[in-house]
């Protein structure tokens, strides 16, 4: 049977916010990883005001202008402890961060793209090609065909009549325990021109792109759709709270 994933979307959130929360999310359930029963998934879906956030092993020769001179355009800095290199997050991109005990969850039990049914996903590289895999079955759903570059995690559309690969979604995680942390930005009208301050994700010979961009569907049910998927590619059970922030104000209440 699927394991509960409580959902709390919580709108537009600060990033250091948001950060705050993911950690207390993840104590909660890295104290009880040797409990058959601990506390439920959760996954927080937001938006952020824009911000340029650069992971632990990232090179700060990636962000292209001064601290001060983000600021004049409207955006903030941070440097965070996921994986990865620098990324933007801003209006028009759904970010997604789930928070999992990866020790609880398994492949659902169908065949899906090469992992078969039960595999467990306490594996980081499975847990990505799960990850991966709901996002590119969200893009499936708006027309457009998305995938796999190798040896460069994330989402890509490409190459194709319209150019070479350019990057859809950028992923970046931290476990601890096997509890995830962290997790993906998808960009679905995101304005690309804030990709042009930094090297995104450290790769310089390739670009980004948006939902937008690449389809004239309607892109109104995207986040619909990706929690959906997430959840189908994990193994659980999407549960969403109506009232996100008051759920999870409630959730963090039981955190010791």
């Amino acid at each position: 049977m699927p394991q509960p994933l409580d959902v709390f979307r919580l709108g537009r959130v600060p990033y250091d916010d948001a950060l705050g929360v993911q950690r207390r999310l993840q104590a909660g359930l890295v104290a009880a990883w040797h409990e058959a029963v601990g506390p439920r998934h959760a996954l927080l879906v937001v938006e952020h005001d824009p911000v340029f956030t650069l992971g632990a092993s990232g090179d700060m020769a990636n962000v292209l202008l001064s601290e001060a001179a983000l600021a004049e355009r409207g955006a903030t800095f941070a440097r965070t402890d996921r994986g990865g290199d620098v990324t933007f997050h801003g209006p028009g991109q759904i970010v997604a961060y789930p928070i999992l005990d990866l020790n609880r969850l398994q492949t659902p039990p169908d065949l899906v793209r090469g992992r078969l049914a039960g595999e467990p996903l306490r594996d980081l590289h499975r847990y990505l090609r799960a990850l991966e895999d709901a996002v590119i079955d969200t893009c499936a759903g708006v027309g457009v065909a998305a995938g796999r570059v190798a040896g460069r995690t994330g989402v890509w559309v490409g190459p194709d009549a319209r150019g070479a690969e350019r990057k859809v979604c950028a992923m970046g995680i931290r476990c601890s325990r096997w509890v995830t942390m962290h997790g993906l930005a998808l960009n679905v009208t995101t304005d690309l021109g804030w990709f042009d301050l930094v090297v995104p994700c450290g790769i310089a010979d390739r670009g980004v792109t948006s939902l937008a961009r690449e389809t004239d569907a309607p892109l109104g049910g995207v986040e619909a759709d990706l929690v959906r998927h997430i959840a189908h590619h994990i193994g659980a059970e999407a549960v969403l709270h109506a009232d996100g922030p008051a759920a999870l104000a409630e959730r963090l209440a039981a955190v010791v």
